[in-house]
């Protein structure tokens, strides 16, 4: 199928590493050339190289601190004038390490990290689409990709699931103000991804338990356990970056304002 990609470019927030870095290859492999954009020069760069080096595609590494919104308005500016323009961005960024764990009794929730959160998550990814948006309006076409995830449809983590249900929010918001204009705006929930900090994770896990990693693995995402999901195994970020393609493609157009849950299935609930 072809899905009308060939010659866009795209800005990849948070596309260093991880769900982002995913993203930014398979838009590279459908002909698109990438920004990717991060904290972290040296990873950047290198996930550009890849990206160059498989795809053909150009791959321009730019570092902003998504919280700073004159490095913002700046790096997407730079992003803009380097490839020719701007149709698609992707806002996956998020805090070094993953998100903060505001978990537990409310008495416990440091104001300052939960605050830091959103400033990164939720504000980060307004202050990437407020400067995107001119660019993709003087294109008159348009895809942003929000990355939020499926805290926001689970009690638990204060600060991860009131940010990702803010990013919901913006999604539907911001497909509204931009329909006219041509720009479709849907976000995607994934949930636990396999991505290049899962190893050490599993590994960890299964030095604690006295089992394998694979063990670990198995338990945690077979139907029927708490974690498990319709697949029985792990979703990997490539098949987050497959779902992102094609709502950043030509054929998407009749999806806009709209959240794909993208988690293999997890939990048992209906919606509607």
């Amino acid at each position: 199928m072809d899905l009308g990609l060939e010659g866009k470019f795209a800005l990849v927030a948070g596309g260093g590493r991880g769900i982002g870095k995913a993203i930014a290859l398979d838009l590279a492999r459908e002909g698109v050339d990438v920004v990717v954009a991060s904290r972290t020069k040296e990873q950047l760069e290198a996930t550009a190289r890849e990206i160059e080096d498989s795809t053909g595609r150009r791959a321009i590494a730019l570092t902003v601190d998504v919280t700073k919104r004159d490095q913002v308005d700046r790096m997407v500016d730079e992003a803009a004038s380097r490839l020719g323009g701007l149709h698609i961005l992707v806002n996956s960024a998020s805090l070094p390490g993953g998100s903060p764990s505001a978990t537990g009794p409310i008495e416990g929730i440091d104001d300052d990290e939960l605050l830091g959160d959103f400033d990164v998550k939720y504000v980060g990814a307004l202050r990437c689409a407020r400067a995107a948006i001119p660019h993709l309006k003087e294109q008159g076409w348009g895809r942003i990709i929000n990355i939020s995830g499926t805290n926001a449809r689970r009690a638990g983590n204060l600060s991860g699931g009131a940010r990702n249900a803010s990013l919901v929010h913006m999604t539907r918001t911001l497909a509204v103000q931009l329909g006219q204009f041509g720009i479709t705006v849907n976000c995607i929930h994934p949930g636990t991804t396999r991505t290049e900090r899962t190893p050490g994770l599993l590994e960890a896990r299964a030095a604690q338990l006295g089992i394998s990693p694979e063990e670990v693995e198995r338990r945690d995402f077979a139907q029927g356990s708490p974690t498990g999901n319709s697949l029985g195994r792990m979703v990997d970020a490539s098949e987050i970056a497959y779902v992102t393609t094609f709502l950043a493609s030509d054929k998407a157009w009749a999806i806009t304002g709209e959240l794909i849950v993208a988690n293999g299935g997890t939990g048992n609930s209906v919606y509607y």
